[in-house]
C-alpha cells in the first residue's frame, strides 16, 4: 500500500519519541513536529484507520507492524542520507534537513548504492 510523506513523517516522529520517552501521546507528536493537535489528530485517526497504528484508552499510541516498518525504513534513510552528506562535508544541520526531503523520494536502487558506498568507506577509514 503506498502511503504519503507526511504520513512516513508521522509514523518516523512516533518511533523516535517512543525512543526517547517509551510512550507516544498525540501531544508528544504536536511538540516534536511543531503542528497543530487539530492536523495531529486528523493525521493519527487516518493512520489508524490505515492500520499503521493503534491508541489505548488512555490515548498512548503505538505502532503497528506495518506502521513499524515504514517507521524504521524512513529513519533508517534519514541517517543514512545524513551521514553520507555530512561525509561529504555538509554540515550537520543541513545534512539533516537535506536528508529529511530526500529520504521519501529516492528509489530503493539508488538507496542500496548509497549504502553500498558507505559501508566500503567506513571500511576504508575506520
Amino acid at each position: 500500500m503506498a502511503i504519503h510523506e507526511s504520513a512516513e513523517n508521522y509514523l518516523e516522529s512516533i518511533l523516535l519519541i517512543k525512543r526517547r520517552k517509551g510512550a507516544v501521546r498525540s501531544m508528544d507528536i504536536v511538540n516534536d513536529m511543531n503542528f497543530s493537535k487539530p492536523s495531529i489528530s486528523v493525521a493519527m485517526k487516518r493512520l489508524r484507520e490505515s492500520g499503521h497504528i493503534v491508541m489505548d484508552e488512555q490515548g498512548y499510541i503505538e505502532l503497528t507492524d506495518a506502521g513499524r516498518e515504514i517507521a524504521e525504513r524512513i529513519y533508517a534513510r534519514h541517517e543514512t542520507f545524513a551521514q553520507f552528506l555530512m561525509k561529504l562535508g555538509v554540515s550537520e544541520k543541513t545534512a539533516y534537513e537535506d536528508a529529511c526531503k530526500i529520504e521519501h523520494d529516492v528509489s530503493d536502487e539508488s538507496f542500496a548504492k548509497v549504502c553500498e558506498f558507505m559501508e566500503k568507506w567506513k571500511k576504508a577509514h575506520g
